[in-house]
């Protein structure tokens, strides 16, 4: 599938991203100038029924993902040298056991002087994967800083892309659900080391059954 682009676009960063039994080439087209930013999705399966279980969906306001709601802390800033807007800063630390990095990468495009310090007009890209469906879901989080020399000023602008199959999500339904109801005042959730066996499992419900 071609995409046509205008003036506004001059460089594309592209990834191959496994998905199911093939996967998807995804471009991020952006601009050395500014921090417009714009993805293009090739499906490559080999089997084509797969894709009529799969949505995508495209966030400019990360704040409108039900992903970033639930699972990751951004950051806004503004100041006279700074304009940050829902910049990636962590995944929350009670989801730490239930997310995975597909991959982190930042490409720098260049170094840029401003008085005495020094920032860098750079592209990073984050892509995380629920750990109970690895093969089935895919948020892509991308994060544009852009410096205004002749401003004397940095602005980062985040964007994401969601790829995920029908049972993935139900799942993500489910984590934000669980997210509403902790801040509502319900008792958090926290990682834990503890294994449970399933063998034990079954007894307690045997036990349950023959009391």
């Amino acid at each position: 599938m071609s995409l046509t682009l205008g003036k506004s676009f001059s460089r594309n960063y592209r990834l191959r991203v496994p998905f199911l039994d093939g996967h998807y080439d995804i471009g991020v087209f952006f601009d050395k100038k500014s921090t417009l930013l714009l993805f293009s999705i090739e499906p490559i399966f080999h089997d084509s029924s797969f894709t009529r279980n799969i949505k995508v969906n495209m966030f400019k306001n990360l704040e409108s993902s039900k992903f970033c709601e639930t699972f990751l802390s951004l950051h806004n800033y503004r100041k006279a040298t700074l304009d940050i807007s829902n910049q990636f800063e962590n995944i929350k630390p009670e989801y730490y056991s239930d997310l995975s990095f597909v991959f982190n990468e930042s490409l720098t495009l260049s170094k840029v002087e401003v008085g005495e310090r020094t920032f860098f007009d750079q592209l990073n890209i984050y892509g995380f994967t629920m750990n109970s469906h690895i093969n089935e879901f895919l948020f892509l989080l991308t994060e544009r800083h852009n410096i205004v020399k002749r401003l004397g000023k940095k602005i980062v602008r985040t964007s994401g892309l969601q790829i995920a199959t029908t049972p993935a999500l139900s799942m993500l339904d489910d984590y934000n659900k669980e997210g509403h109801q902790i801040r509502a005042g319900m008792e958090p959730r926290m990682p834990t080391d503890e294994i449970i066996k399933l063998s034990e499992v079954d007894k307690e419900l045997e036990d349950d059954i023959t009391s």
